[in-house]
C-alpha cells in the first residue's frame, strides 16, 4: 500500500471548487460524465461511469471532503482527503490519498494529475 499527496491550484474561490467537487450537476460540467454524489456523510458516490466509487465520510463546506475509495476487498480502507485553502490565485487544493494498492498506484497518480484535476482546471481556465 502506498500514499499519494499533491497540491493543485484552481483559479476559482474555495466555495466554487467545493461545489464543483460535490454537486453532481457541476461534476458533469467539468468531467463530461454523469455523477452520483451527495454531501451526506455515509452516502455512496460514483464518478466516471463507476470507475471511481466509494463512500462519503466527512464534509466541511468550502473547506474539506473526506471519502473512502473502493479497491475491492483488498487491505485497509483507501481514504481520500481534499482540503481547500483560499489562495490569491483562487484555491489551493491539498490532496492526500492513503492506502492505494501497489498495483493501482501509478494509475491513481496519473488519474489524479492527468484526468481528475486536469479536467477541473481546464473547466475554469477555458
Amino acid at each position: 500500500m502506498k500514499d499519494f499527496k499533491s497540491y493543485y491550484k484552481i483559479p476559482a474561490p474555495p466555495e466554487e471548487v467545493y461545489l464543483a467537487l460535490t454537486n453532481p450537476l457541476a461534476i458533469k460540467l467539468w468531467s463530461g460524465e454523469e455523477a452520483e454524489m451527495s454531501t451526506e456523510a455515509g452516502s455512496e458516490f460514483s464518478l466516471w461511469e463507476g470507475s471511481i466509487s466509494g463512500k462519503n465520510l466527512e464534509f466541511v463546506p468550502d473547506k474539506k471532503i473526506v471519502q473512502q475509495w473502493y479497491f475491492g476487498e483488498e487491505g485497509p480502507e483507501s481514504i481520500v482527503t481534499l482540503l481547500l485553502h483560499a489562495d490569491k490565485a483562487g484555491t489551493s487544493v491539498e490532496l492526500k490519498h492513503t492506502n492505494i494498492p501497489d498495483s493501482d498506484y501509478a494509475d491513481m497518480v496519473d488519474g489524479w494529475n492527468d484526468t481528475y484535476f486536469r479536467a477541473l482546471l481546464e473547466y475554469y481556465v477555458e
